[in-house]
């Protein structure tokens, strides 16, 4: 499992960026279910990319479920 990308962290730029670079990271977090009233656990799914207009990193939510 990748580390976690620091959100507002400058990450180096990739070299010869053209907007193609992306990877994705998994983090396994608890979090509180409203419905249930409980702590449950959950996979979330990020898409890192290499945004070349912003000249920034992003990391864009791309999917979660339950563990």
């Amino acid at each position: 499992m990748a580390a976690p990308v620091p959100h507002g962290l400058p990450l180096s730029t990739p070299q010869g960026a053209t907007g193609t670079d992306q990877r994705f990271e998994t983090e396994k977090r608890t979090v509180w279910d409203e419905d249930t009233r409980t702590y449950q656990e959950r996979v979330f799914v990020y898409e890192v990319s290499w945004i070349a207009e912003l000249g920034a990193w992003r990391r864009f939510l791309r999917s979660y479920r339950k563990a």
